[in-house]
């Protein structure tokens, strides 16, 4: 019985993520509010008969009791969390939140089928991440002296990446965290949203040669810190936020083709300097050549993803566990297995949702600060998202980092649900702004 439960439930899996996702595409093109306000209902009613579908076949596979506690504790915080954005900040954006829940919500099933405690572990982070996270929109249209604390940005930034550099634990071959009272943090994951405010304060007061040679410095400087410690994966990441945070400020394409050269040559650079990357490299290149060694957790990724083929093996029906840290690097490769390349397809989907929506809030925000603000926050986000799942699929070689909010990773989920508060802060401060001239805007 439980077996056809679970046969069955692949096909509603697939087609409930599939009307999620055409409801985040759709609802972008409707302007009568009643209308979006139904739909909005329709994405939450979508998300929570998943959940719980999920959740009755987790608990009817394992018997175990505090799988329906954890459960209910789930709902009342994606019941509660939606609503205290609505009382507490009208104006902010639904589909952003309905967005930053489903992502949580999938993390939070692959991770109670993975492992219960460290799914226990991640819902605890995020509970607090989110209540902590809930006052930031406020302080975003209020505290206007945000966009002058440049220099604070830079040094408490390049601080913290030293720390981690000189104390820090060595996992997977560099330098990410240190403990304090036990708990592992990655200031990696909070620096960069610090280094974007950085940047945008830099870039938002002037954009000669001298302010942008100033900033390229002090950039570098975060991402030669990064290299050293082998956090080649966040160095990425801090790299191309900079990048196409200064493309947008000066509109030099110029400067984005010099980046991308010196990127590449950073690249070979690297290859050549770290042998870890030649590892990560070798096993990208041929993996099934070395599948008793450096490729096993690549090839154990394909295996996975092609297992699962268009529908998926079904909850608890695949062998996710083969692959070495697969609650981290390759939880989409678990997705993959046992809900389907097409529900994969729509998480997918869905990152470009919040990718478009943070992109289109920075085009419509009059202030530069913000602006750029957004725009690195968006490229983070975006690219990101595209070096975990194109490690997954083998697109490119694995840089080791987290898949936003699905992911295990405190610090990581942390990160995320500010980066996702910052947007709703500037989202409801260009909605409040008053504007003499300014074009007709979306409401999402």
């Amino acid at each position: 019985m439980i077996d056809l439960l679970i046969e069955l439930s692949k096909y509603v899996f697939i087609i409930l993520m599939g009307l999620y996702t055409y409801y985040c595409f759709r609802v972008v093109t409707k302007k009568n509010e009643d209308v979006k306000n139904l739909i909005y209902v329709k994405q939450k009613t979508t998300m929570f008969v998943i959940h719980f579908l999920a959740n009755l076949i987790i608990y009817l596979k394992t018997g175990d009791p505090g799988i329906i506690i954890f459960y209910l504790a789930q709902m009342a915080f994606f019941i509660a969390l939606p609503l205290l954005y609505n009382v507490i900040y009208p104006k902010s954006s639904k589909l952003l939140i309905n967005n930053m829940c489903m992502l949580l919500m999938i993390g939070f099933i692959m991770l109670t089928r993975l492992a219960f405690t460290k799914a226990v572990r991640q819902f605890e982070i995020a509970v607090i991440s989110a209540i902590v996270a809930l006052f930031i929109p406020y302080f975003i249209k209020k505290l206007t002296f945000l966009r002058d604390l440049t220099w604070f940005y830079a040094g408490a930034g390049i601080i913290l990446l030293a720390i981690v550099f000189i104390i820090g634990q060595v996992t997977y071959g560099a330098k990410l965290s240190f403990e304090i009272a036990g708990i592992g943090i990655q200031p990696s994951e909070f620096v960069k949203i610090i280094y974007v405010f950085f940047i945008a304060s830099m870039l938002s007061k002037a954009k000669d040669l001298y302010q942008i040679v100033q900033t390229s410095i002090f950039a570098a400087i975060h991402v030669i810190i990064l290299v050293i410690s082998k956090d080649l994966g966040s160095a990425l990441i801090f790299f191309i936020a900079y990048l196409f945070m200064l493309f947008i400020a000066t509109h030099n394409v110029l400067y984005l083709g010099s980046g991308f050269l010196a990127g590449s040559v950073a690249a070979i650079a690297a290859y050549y300097l770290f042998h870890h990357v030649r590892v990560r490299v070798l096993a990208f290149t041929d993996p099934f050549s070395v599948i008793d060694n450096e490729g096993y957790q690549v090839t154990q990724s394909l295996f996975a993803i092609g297992t699962g083929g268009w529908f998926g093996m079904g909850l608890y029906q695949g062998y996710p566990k083969l692959i070495p840290v697969v609650e981290e690097d390759f939880i989409f490769s678990a997705i993959s297995e046992e809900f389907g390349i097409l529900f994969a397809l729509c998480v997918i989907l869905v990152y470009l949702s919040c990718f478009i929506m943070f992109i289109n809030i920075a085009m419509q925000i009059k202030d530069d600060f913000f602006c750029l603000c957004a725009t690195g926050l968006a490229c983070i986000l975006g690219f990101q998202t595209f070096l975990t799942i194109g490690g997954a699929v083998k697109f490119i070689p694995s840089t080791g980092v987290t898949l936003p909010l699905i992911s295990y990773g405190g610090s990581s989920c942390f990160s995320t649900l500010i980066i996702f508060a910052i947007i709703q802060g500037i989202y409801i401060y260009q909605k409040q702004k008053p504007h003499k001239k300014r074009k007709k805007e979306a409401s999402y």
